[in-house]
């Protein structure tokens, strides 16, 4: 069965039916490190200091799998982190290819920071007008600063998340508010 609701209805199921993800990513383990059970992991998370903070993390994406850290340190441009039960290189194959997450109450980030997880799935309005650009589909990031690309109308837009362009940012109710500027579409 189908029910048909008012626009207004449909407006605030799509502004409060999204709850923000308690597990989040922070890596793959894409091989085994030695014969003693490490792991070399994939960081998608911000740096090596944010996953240090963690004394679990958890083998699915809802808490189920609890895993504790042992260490973690740097290796070129990934992690080698040890597990508590991963005490052979046989267990550590077993885990190869699997996503490592954290829950979001046990970090610490900074006050004017955001998970990219909350940022996908907002909408992108003027902040002078309200007129809404589109929804936030990536995070993406070339080393200046994040590009939020948006999906509005079949078509993909980038944003650089700059301070003169992105005024407001509130996850909880699924906005970013933008300052629109001369060619920032590439329609002006």
């Amino acid at each position: 069965m189908i029910f048909l609701l008012p626009n207004e209805i449909k407006k605030y199921i799509i502004l409060t039916g999204d709850i923000m993800k308690q597990y989040l990513e922070v890596g793959m383990m894409n091989n085994t490190h030695g014969i003693k059970g490490e792991l070399k992991l994939t960081l998608w998370c911000d740096d090596m200091d944010y996953l240090r903070q963690f004394e679990t993390l958890y083998l699915d994406d809802r808490g189920k799998k609890p895993v504790k850290v042992l260490s973690v340190r740097p290796q070129k441009n990934m992690a080698i982190i040890k597990l508590g039960g991963i005490d052979s290189i046989e267990k550590a194959q077993a885990l190869k290819g699997k996503v490592l997450y954290c829950n979001r109450d046990d970090a610490q980030i900074d006050e004017d920071a955001n998970y990219v997880a909350d940022l996908i799935g907002c909408r992108v309005a003027d902040t002078d007008t309200g007129e809404v650009y589109g929804i936030v589909t990536d995070v993406l990031n070339y080393g200046s600063c994040d590009i939020y690309e948006l999906e509005t109308d079949g078509k993909r837009l980038m944003i650089p998340a700059t301070p003169d362009i992105v005024k407001e940012i509130n996850t909880e109710k699924q906005i970013i508010k933008i300052k629109k500027m001369k060619g920032l579409f590439d329609e002006d």
